[in-house]
């Protein structure tokens, strides 16, 4: 099997979700396997300037109409939560924490807490609704809730985000295919036609 792609995301990106949605299928379907790599997007954007879709006029207008429209496309259950962006800090260091015992309940939990967000609307920057989500998907809860303070699991995270920075990484979702970089969901058949052939 050839190397796994790199999937970075932000909880908080609902084109990021969608891609999520279909990232692992597409990998399977051409023997490869997914490293889901959440980040900390609105740290990345200090650097580039950028702002979140909903605080960029027109493009807002433009995004509420084409992420159903998109979802449905795909058959891909999504609302648009009413809090939103949101903090995805808690999201993240449970995904890490998890990582670290067991990478497939984290991918797991990490689609749990996508599909909360964005197809039931849960609040995921809450810490008790997140311990929930987790604990519903087999999560031991006061052990994750200890998780989420260690400064080890921080520091994790902070790596995690230091270094999607590193590797030119500036957007949600971010698909890295044998080094060649994909940005957007838009990107993903893309991805498949690289995939398929091998470069162009």
């Amino acid at each position: 099997m050839s190397a796994p792609l790199d999937f970075y995301f932000d909880f908080s990106s609902p084109y990021g979700y969608l891609a999520a949605a279909r990232i692992d299928e597409i990998a399977a379907r051409h023997g490869r396997g997914v490293n889901w790599r959440p980040f900390l997007l609105g740290a990345v954007m200090k650097t580039t300037g950028r702002k979140p879709l909903a605080a960029v006029p027109l493009v807002d207008e433009y995004m509420r109409r084409d992420l159903p429209r998109s979802a449905r496309l795909h058959g891909i259950d999504f609302t648009l939560p009413q809090k939103f962006p949101t903090m995805t800090v808690a999201a993240c260091r449970a995904y890490y924490w998890l990582r670290e015992g067991d990478a497939g309940l984290a991918r797991k939990v990490a689609w749990k807490i996508y599909a909360a967000y964005f197809a039931e609307g849960q609040d995921i920057a809450d810490a008790e609704t997140l311990l929930g989500i987790c604990a519903a998907a087999g999560v031991d809860r006061e052990k994750l809730a200890a998780a989420l303070q260690d400064q080890r699991i921080k520091d994790l995270l902070r790596r995690e985000t230091d270094a999607a920075a590193a590797r030119k990484v500036f957007g949600s979702p971010f698909i890295v295919v044998d080094g060649e970089a994909f940005w957007g969901d838009d990107r993903l058949p893309q991805v498949e036609r690289w995939l398929q052939s091998g470069g162009w």
